[in-house]
């Protein structure tokens, strides 16, 4: 299964939002900073996830997500699960 997923900086409030195969790998990568991109931001909350069973799914979500941009229309999200 493929998980797209939605974390919270509490460094800087700041949301990231990725897709993997393995969450619980990827959750401890961002963690370690072992992720450049998101190494000077840590320690993250992981707020949402979402899963697919077909990779091609699981982009395309992610894509859409990374459209919304804005921080409310991600807090809507938050709230409707």
């Amino acid at each position: 299964m493929w998980t797209v997923y939605i974390l919270k900086s509490l460094k800087d409030g700041k949301f990231y939002i990725g897709c993997t195969k393995n969450l619980k790998r990827r959750l401890k990568e961002h963690d370690s900073g072992y992720t450049a991109s998101t190494a000077s931001r840590r320690p993250f909350e992981l707020m949402y996830t979402e899963r697919y069973s077909v990779q091609a799914d699981a982009y395309a979500r992610e894509k859409v997500l990374k459209a919304y941009k804005g921080g409310e229309a991600l807090k809507r999200l938050f709230e409707k699960k």
